[in-house]
């Protein structure tokens, strides 16, 4: 009888919920309609669309505000008496939202752990493990828009004000970290390569290692940024970047400091794919392209800072220090400490920050994001003089979770096998989110971002190779071409102490004389002779000795060696305490000072185009912008022709930098915009990687092109700068659009009722 009787209680239980179920889609449905013919985003703010819809869905997928002041945040409330838990959908049927919800007041989720009837203890519908997967998503694709939507209100009552203001900075010193990582390149790799005596076969594997770190960097980041968090992520990033690059300082041989710049670049390929995506989801829709370009300045602050600083340390030599001949510290060691410090300045003030509030609501994680979006929102308010002003929101809408299956560790296995398991999982989940990044209708866009991420990197970054590479090669033609040649000439008795540079020496003579504490810059001796000749205390910077004799000559203290003798005699002579190492000089050294203040200028260059993006990046949309700004700096590479001369390419640097930085900037903006919050980073990540692979491209190819041809650059660069640009017309445009609405299947709810009734019958 008892069986019967409880047979009979669940069998109404579950009609009641079919019905129920049935009439919650129904008016969903209904209200939807009613909904887009409304303007949503109205001066008054009303969120009583979400709140309606709350109360007819009640399966623990929202979240509510503040605690009451009897309870316990975030689950103070007791749960309620089976039966009231019940018949909650009933009695709130008809029932004014506003009525008992009074303004800051935390409603609750009840925290005492207890599955209500009719529910799982995650808090879902029973039922729902009977849907197909495909009606799941599709449920969950329809929170997700009204989430952005509800969202988007909430950061427009949050306001724009001294929250953001100090996000902006602390995130701006992280992409100036960024920055400051991709010139440090340039402007070290000539110095180490000297100063560590790296032979021509080894030369440029610096500049192609970094950017390969900064591409898995860009990639890893971004994918466990959508899993484990932005802030934490971007934390850890950095710390990573600012460990090694303040280890690689000190290290001496060029082989470990490849490998320390190698891991300084993985950890800060993560700023980019994060910073933005960060941001962007603490900015209402019309302040998000403004303030993200604003954003982008901070990239160009670093390559400032960085070309500064260079100019500033590096020729120094005096700024060293040496522990005997094995342990040298030179100046550019010195420089690249210093380039550190905006790294540490980035980590400490991250740790201030909080995690973002979407990422908190993708995660369900309510009372969290509900937390942050309160301090946003004080936080403005007493910046501008209204601290009694209360946050109104009472009701979050969360998206449903879709379950998956999760393989689990043993608890008495090691702690190594459990970290390898843990990577092992966290790269797993890494992969699947990034295919989810080629599932419709997110692909197209992914492989359209992909390509114009590309063809802008390689073609920027080809060309900031080729530039100086173009002066330094003009420079040198200058510097032959003013060349002194002496020829038979015979010096006896005569004491060298001052530097001789530029100069050929053939057939010479050279009896008796004294050559002390003086350097040979560019000297080239020829078929000379050397007798009775007393060598102390000698530098030579690109000097050679080539089919020389030397006869009952002393060598002390200088760095004449073998690779420095081509082809010589050596009779009767001998060499005492050599200098070891590569000896570095830049005393007087006009080509340092100018290469770095060259890439000063190419740097500000890029300010008008900043300023520019910022202000019209909301008004004449990120597509008009990204593709005008890279057809036009494809069509300024034909200017090319006429540089001729050192002034005539710098003024090309600067005019091609001010053209492509608003394309930067626009890309920025429009990948950030274009996926949704689940796979944000993800995409970011890959698309940033892409951009890495095409910079080593670009470095390889446009670096060997040099002073060989002028057509095959800028033929190249014009080329796929222009294919970019037209690739990047046909994206989609993001202005004035909720993330995550435009990006996901419409939301599909017919039949849903009636498959849940097919289901429980069957």
């Amino acid at each position: 009888m008892d069986e019967s009787y409880n047979n009979r209680t669940s069998l109404v239980k579950g009609a009641k919920d079919i019905a129920k179920e049935a009439k919650r889609h129904a008016a969903k449905k209904v209200s939807k309609v009613v909904n887009r013919a409304a303007d949503e985003y109205s001066s008054q703010r009303n969120y009583s669309q979400f709140q309606n819809e709350d109360d007819d869905d009640d399966d623990g997928r929202y979240a509510y505000t503040q605690p009451d002041s009897n309870d316990h945040f975030p689950g103070g409330l007791t749960a309620k008496d089976e039966d009231e838990e019940d018949y909650a959908s009933d009695a709130t049927e008809g029932h004014d939202d506003e009525d008992e919800i009074y303004e800051g007041e935390y409603q609750g989720v009840p925290a005492d752990g207890k599955p209500r009837d009719g529910h799982d203890s995650l808090g879902q519908l029973v039922s729902d493990s009977m849907r197909d997967r495909k009606d799941l998503e599709q449920e969950r694709q329809a929170d997700e828009e009204e989430l952005a939507q509800q969202y988007e209100l909430i950061m427009q009552e949050c306001g724009h004000g001294r929250f953001q203001w100090q996000l902006f900075f602390v995130l701006g010193m992280a992409l100036m970290s960024d920055g400051v990582e991709v010139f440090v390149v340039g402007f070290v790799l000539p110095s180490a390569e000297l100063d560590m005596c790296v032979p021509n076969s080894g030369a440029g594997w610096l500049g192609s290692i970094v950017y390969l770190g900064m591409m898995m960097g860009a990639f890893f980041w971004g994918g466990l940024s959508d899993k484990v968090g932005r802030k934490q992520c971007l934390l850890i990033a950095m710390s990573v970047n600012g460990f090694f690059s303040f280890l690689s300082s000190f290290v001496q041989g060029y082989g470990m400091f490849l490998f320390c710049r190698m891991l300084s670049g993985f950890g800060i390929g993560g700023a980019v794919p994060i910073v933005f995506p960060y941001f962007a989801e603490f900015l209402a829709r019309e302040k998000r392209g403004e303030h993200l370009s604003w954003l982008c300045m901070f990239w160009m602050i670093g390559g400032i800072y960085a070309s500064a600083m260079a100019w500033l340390i590096i020729p120094h030599y005096g700024w060293s220090f040496s522990m005997g001949s094995a342990y040298q510290f030179h100046s550019w060691r010195v420089f690249v400490v210093v380039c550190a410090l905006p790294c540490v300045c980035a980590v400490v003030a991250l740790t201030f920050i909080p995690e973002s509030p979407r990422f908190f609501l993708e995660m369900g994680k309510h009372d969290e994001a509900w937390m942050v979006l309160k301090q946003i929102h004080d936080t403005n308010m007493r910046a501008r003089g209204e601290p009694e002003k209360v946050f109104t929101v009472n009701r979050i809408k969360l998206p449903k979770h879709l379950g998956e299956l999760v393989e689990m560790q043993s608890d008495s296995a090691n702690p190594v096998a459990k970290v390898l398991f843990r990577i092992r999982t966290e790269l797993r989940g890494i992969w699947l989110t990034f295919m989810k990044c080629f599932n419709y209708p997110v692909r197209d866009n992914t492989i359209k971002l992909a390509i114009v991420w590309f063809t802008l990197s390689f073609g920027y970054y080809g060309l900031s190779v080729w530039f100086p590479d173009v002066i330094h090669h003009l420079q040198s033609d200058e510097y032959a071409s003013r060349v002194k040649t002496h020829n038979n000439e015979r010096i006896e008795d005569f004491t060298f102490n001052f530097t001789l540079e530029n100069q050929i020496h053939t057939n010479g003579v050279f009896v008796n004389d004294r050559f002390i504490s003086m350097k040979l810059k560019s000297i080239t001796f020829i078929d000379s002779t050397f007798q009775n000749c007393y060598f102390d205390d000698v530098s030579t910077v690109g000097s050679l000795f080539k089919n020389c004799s030397f006869v009952e000559a002393f060598f002390y203290n200088t760095d004449i060696d073998d690779s420095k003798l081509v082809g010589s005699r050596i009779i009767n002579s001998s060499f005492h305490h050599n200098k070891t190492g590569c000896q570095m000089t830049f005393d007087d050294d006009y080509s340092a000072y100018w290469v770095y203040f060259v890439n000063f200028l190419g740097t500000l260059a890029v300010l008008p185009g900043n300023i520019v993006s910022a202000l019209l990046m909301d008004k004449i949309g990120r597509l008009s912008m990204l593709g005008g700004s890279m057809v036009l700096s494809g069509i300024s590479c034909f200017f090319l022709w006429f540089g001729t001369s050192e002034s005539m390419m710098i003024f090309m640097l600067c005019l091609y930098n001010g053209l492509s930085i608003s394309a930067w900037n626009s890309l920025d903006v429009v990948t950030a915009e274009l996926y949704p919050t689940d796979r944000r980073g993800t995409g970011f990540g890959f698309c940033n990687a892409m951009c890495k692979l095409a910079a080593v491209l670009g470095n390889l190819i446009f670096g060997s092109l040099v002073g060989i041809t002028k057509a095959i650059p800028i033929l190249l660069a014009s080329t796929v700068l222009v294919g970019g640009g037209l690739v990047g017309l046909r994206l989609p445009d993001t202005r004035g659009q909720c993330p995550d609405v435009e990006l996901h299947y419409p939301a599909a709810f017919t039949h849903v009722p009636v498959r849940l009734l097919l289901n429980m019958l069957s």
